[in-house]
């Protein structure tokens, strides 16, 4: 993997000397994800963003795939310049929400957040996240992988449900986004080590409490209405079903369909 960083170049100029300057650009990868995690325990690639034009089997949670054709998205995996206390791991993702949806929000697309790792634009899917960790000991390496769905193919690949694009909102570059998204990154770094700031941050963004959530639990066909009430340690989302039941529901045990 060349460490050239292609069309990025003026970003990676214009982050000179900050945490988060190291870009490099390929046009076809299998995914980011895996490409940084073989980086995740050399500390020279602290800091260090992949990013592709083209994913062959770009990774979603529970192994699903994120599709995106050639030059449609923003596809790529920023490795954290420093080590996460590994109890904190949790945090990490919705970290990572915010700053995405903070950029966006800078250059004129106003998103929500969804629970676990999605960003919707008009209640559709313009963004996902996975992040990916070496842990040793007490600490952690993170990888922050994002994928952003930019410019509306001309051919539409049959995604259901229909995705959002940026462009849908106002046209964007893609440089532009990773430069606002990397700056976002460096401003809110000291975040990871206050996971209450981040949960009341991301609850305001997710319109927590109060917010619909149809979910459906591993190993069951049936779908059930609730309401989300908020983040708990772990990263798990307490909520109220319609029959006045309390639970908490975990990364590992659910699909949420909206």
């Amino acid at each position: 993997m060349g460490l050239e960083a292609g069309p990025y170049e003026e970003v990676e100029r214009e982050l000179a000397g900050a945490p988060f300057a190291s870009i490099a650009y390929v046009e076809e990868t299998t995914s980011t994800n895996a490409d940084a995690a073989a980086l995740l325990d050399d500390a020279r690639f602290w800091g260090h963003t992949i990013v592709a034009e083209y994913q062959s089997r770009g990774a979603a949670r529970k192994g699903r795939t994120w599709v995106a054709p050639a030059g449609t998205a923003l596809l790529f995996t920023t490795i954290l310049p420093r080590e996460v206390a590994a109890r904190r791991l949790w945090v990490v993702p919705y970290w990572v929400a915010l700053a995405v949806r903070s950029a966006l929000m800078r250059l004129g697309v106003a998103t929500t957040l969804q629970w676990p790792n999605d960003l919707l634009l008009d209640e559709r899917k313009i963004a996902g996240l996975l992040c990916q960790s070496s842990v040793s000991g007490p600490s952690a390496r993170v990888a922050c992988g994002v994928g952003i769905n930019v410019r509306r193919p001309v051919i539409d690949p049959g995604i259901d449900p229909p995705p959002a694009y940026c462009d849908d909102a106002t046209p964007i570059q893609r440089a532009d986004l990773l430069f606002a998204i990397l700056r976002e990154f460096e401003r809110t770094l000291p975040m990871l080590d206050q996971p209450g700031r981040v949960c009341h941050k991301w609850h305001e963004a997710a319109g927590i409490p109060g917010k619909r959530y149809r979910i459906v639990l591993d190993g069951m066909t049936q779908a059930f209405d609730a309401t989300a009430e908020g983040l708990v340690e772990g990263g798990g989302l307490r909520i109220l079903r319609g029959d006045g039941k309390q639970e908490t529901i975990t990364l590992a045990d659910v699909r949420v369909l909206r």
